[in-house]
């Protein structure tokens, strides 16, 4: 089982510096909106009488990983998702993509200009999840 402590460490030692977290205070949120907002365009069929569409799989992939991590951020983050899932899907594909790619130049610029390191996900990509439940433990700090 996968351990929070161990996790936060590692995303941790690439989030250094207070520039790079500001950037990814704002860019990780735009991302999560928008990729789930885009996704939400993606039908993949019925289930049990409910329109399943491919932000609904991520949410629920997700929120199955983070309670192996930590249920006391699963949960919020789920409600965070939800939220991030009604926005994104009302707001017009194009806000979406120029959002999502607006979030990803954060990132880049936090880590080019001032970490001076490459994003935790290019070594490990389970980091693309961890990212969203670290900022959110800044919010709830339950991991400490």
């Amino acid at each position: 089982m996968p351990d929070i402590h161990a996790s936060f460490a590692d995303y941790a030692s690439h989030h250094q510096t207070k520039g790079n977290k500001w950037f990814h205070r704002f860019g990780i949120p735009m991302i999560m909106l928008t990729l789930i907002g885009m996704l939400a365009r993606i039908g993949l069929g019925m289930l049990l009488g409910v329109h399943v569409d491919a932000a609904l799989v991520l949410i629920y992939l997700a929120f199955i990983y983070y309670l192996t991590l930590e249920w006391r951020l699963a949960l919020p983050m789920l409600i965070v998702s939800i939220g991030f899932y009604l926005i994104g899907r009302w707001l017009p594909m194009s806000v979406n993509v120029a959002l999502f790619i607006l979030g990803w130049i954060f990132q880049f610029i936090g880590h080019a200009v001032y970490e001076h390191r490459q994003p935790a996900f290019f070594r490990n990509v389970v980091h693309l999840l961890i990212g969203p439940l670290w900022i959110l433990n800044d919010v709830i700090p339950v991991v400490k």
